[in-house]
C-alpha cells in the first residue's frame, strides 16, 4: 500500500502532487457521487422510458431520495467528526457505486425506491460531510480559501465532462443497437458506477490518516447550540429564502421536458439540459460572488437575480407551447439557469451577512440545508403528476409556480436587508440585540460548516482565482 496511508499525516507532510491529487480526488467525486440520483435533470425522459414509468414516478424516486438525505444531514457532520475521512470516502464512494450498479440492472419500482433510499444514506450520511473538511485537511492556513476555490471549478469541470459523456454514452448505444433508450441509460449507470467505484478504490489507497482529524474531546451534539441557532432571525430568514430560491433553481429542470414536449431535436435537448445543469457552474459561481461583493451584499444580489428569473419565468408560463418557440425556450433554459445557478450560490453568505455568531454557524448551516433542500422532497413528485394529469398544458402553469416562489425569495431577501439594517441602527444608539454579531470569516466557518451542502458557493469562494500552478503551495 502507498507510504502515504501510513502513520498520521499533517498538510506539511504532503507534497505538492499529493496535495493535488486528493483535491481533484475529492472535488470530482463531489459531482460524480451525485449524478447517478439526479439523472433526471439532464436525460429526463430517456430515464423515464427505461424505468418504464410516470412522470410522477420519477418525481418519486427522487423524493425519496431526497426525504432521507434531509434526515441525515444533521447526523452527517456527528459522523464526520467521529470516522476518519479516510474511511467516510471509500465507503461511502463504494456503497453508492454498488447502490449505482443495482439502478443500472433496471429492478422493479419498490427496488428503485430503496437504491435511491439507500443513496440518501451513502452520500449524506456517510459522504457528505468530508468536502471541506478534506480540503481544509490538505491546504495549510492561508491556501484553504484558494483550495476550496478551484475545487469548486474542478466540480463544475468534472460534471460538464461526465455529463458530455453521458450523452455520447446514450447516443452511441442507441445508434449501435437502435429501439429504445433502455439500454443507453444502463450503460450510462455501469459507467458512472464504475467511475464511482474507482474514486472509492484511490481513496482507499491514498487519502492519508490526518493527525487532529478526530477530537476526543469535541462534543458532536449540543443542545444549546441547537436552541441558539434556532432562535437567531436570521436563520430563520435565510433558510425560507434557500428554500424559494432552491425551489425555482431545481424547477428550472423542467425546461427539459418542455423542450421534449415543444418537439424539439434530442441532442438541443441534451446540450441545454447539461449546459444548464454544469456548465453554467463554471461561471456563474465567481459571476455573482464578484458581484455580491462589489454590492456588498448577497441579498441584495439574491433580490435581483430572483426578480430577473420571475421575470423570465412568466415570459415561459405566457410563451405559445408551440414548435416556433423552441429556440427562444432553449435560451431562456440557460439564461435563467445562468441566474439561478449564481442566486443559489450565495444564498448562504446570507448567514455571514446577518452576523451569525461562529459558535453556531456550523449548526444554522445544517437548519439551512434541512429546510432548504425540503423541495427536493416534494416538488418532482407534485410537477410529475401535473404534467401526467395535463400533458403539455402543466408546463404554463408550473412555470406560474415558479414564478411566485421566485418572488417570494426576493421579498425573504428583502426582509433580511431590513433585519440587518435595523440591527445596525440599534447597535449605533447603543441598543445591541441579544444574539452575539461577530461575523465569521469564510475560513473560520467553514468546516463546521461541513453539513452544509455542496453546492453551496459562499462569496469568498467564488471570487477566488484558480491559478493551478500554485494552489497546494
Amino acid at each position: 500500500m502507498p507510504s502515504i496511508t501510513r502513520g498520521l499525516r499533517r498538510a506539511s507532510d504532503l507534497s505538492i502532487s499529493q496535495r493535488r491529487f486528493l483535491l481533484v480526488l475529492v472535488s470530482i467525486g463531489s459531482s460524480i457521487l451525485y449524478t447517478p440520483a439526479y439523472l433526471k435533470n439532464i436525460f429526463y425522459d430517456p430515464l423515464k422510458e427505461a424505468i418504464g414509468t410516470s412522470n410522477a414516478g420519477v418525481g418519486e424516486l427522487l423524493g425519496y431520495y431526497a426525504i432521507t438525505a434531509t434526515i441525515c444531514y444533521f447526523p452527517s457532520g456527528i459522523v464526520a467528526d467521529k470516522v476518519r475521512v479516510r474511511t467516510l470516502a471509500w465507503v461511502g464512494f463504494t456503497s453508492t457505486a454498488m447502490l449505482t450498479y443495482l439502478y443500472a440492472m433496471l429492478p422493479s419500482f419498490a427496488v428503485l425506491r430503496l437504491v435511491f433510499t439507500g443513496m440518501g444514506v451513502t452520500t449524506i450520511l456517510i459522504w457528505w460531510g468530508i468536502r471541506f473538511k478534506l480540503v481544509r485537511l490538505i491546504s495549510e492556513e492561508d491556501t484553504y480559501s484558494r483550495n476550496i476555490g478551484i475545487s469548486y471549478g474542478l466540480y463544475g469541470a468534472a460534471g460538464l465532462a461526465v455529463g458530455l459523456s453521458s450523452m455520447g454514452i446514450i447516443k452511441l448505444i442507441v445508434s449501435v443497437f437502435g429501439g429504445s433508450n433502455t439500454l443507453g441509460i444502463q450503460a450510462l449507470l455501469f459507467f458512472l458506477g464504475t467511475l464511482i467505484l474507482i474514486l472509492g478504490i484511490l481513496s482507499f489507497l491514498y487519502i492519508p490518516k490526518f493527525e487532529g482529524e478526530i477530537d476526543p474531546t469535541k462534543k458532536s451534539f449540543d443542545v444549546r447550540l441547537i436552541r441558539e441557532a434556532l432562535r437567531n432571525p436570521v436563520v430563520w430568514m435565510s433558510a425560507a429564502c434557500l428554500f424559494c430560491v432552491y425551489f425555482f433553481y431545481t424547477g428550472l429542470n423542467y425546461t427539459t421536458p418542455y423542450l421534449t414536449a415543444l418537439l424539439a431535436p434530442r441532442i438541443l435537448t441534451d446540450v441545454v439540459s447539461i449546459l444548464r445543469t454544469y456548465g453554467i457552474t463554471l461561471a456563474s459561481g465567481p459571476v455573482f460572488g464578484l458581484l455580491a461583493k462589489a454590492v456588498g451584499s448577497p441579498s441584495k444580489v439574491i433580490f435581483g437575480g430572483s426578480l430577473v428569473c420571475a421575470g423570465g419565468m412568466l415570459v415561459l408560463a405566457i410563451l405559445p407551447a408551440e414548435p416556433v418557440m423552441i429556440i427562444l425556450v432553449a435560451m431562456f433554459a440557460i439564461l435563467l439557469g445562468f441566474i439561478a445557478n449564481g442566486v443559489f450560490g450565495i444564498v448562504s453568505s446570507q448567514l455571514t451577512e446577518g452576523k451569525v455568531p461562529i459558535p453556531i454557524f456550523g449548526t444554522a448551516a445544517g437548519i439551512l440545508s434541512v429546510i432548504g433542500f425540503l423541495p427536493d422532497s416534494f416538488s418532482s413528485t407534485w410537477f410529475g403528476k401535473m404534467i401526467d394529469d395535463q400533458g403539455k398544458g402543466a408546463y404554463a402553469e408550473i412555470f406560474l409556480i415558479l414564478t411566485g416562489f421566485a418572488v417570494a425569495g426576493a421579498a425573504f431577501a428583502v426582509v433580511l436587508l431590513w433585519y440587518v439594517k435595523r440591527r445596525r441602527k440599534a447597535e449605533q444608539v447603543g441598543s445591541t440585540p441579544s444574539e452575539p454579531t461577530p461575523v465569521p470569516s469564510y475560513e473560520e466557518a467553514a468546516e463546521p460548516a461541513a453539513a452544509a451542502k455542496s453546492a453551496f458557493d459562499s462569496k469568498e469562494d467564488s471570487d477566488k482565482g484558480s491559478a493551478w500552478s500554485s494552489h497546494a503551495e
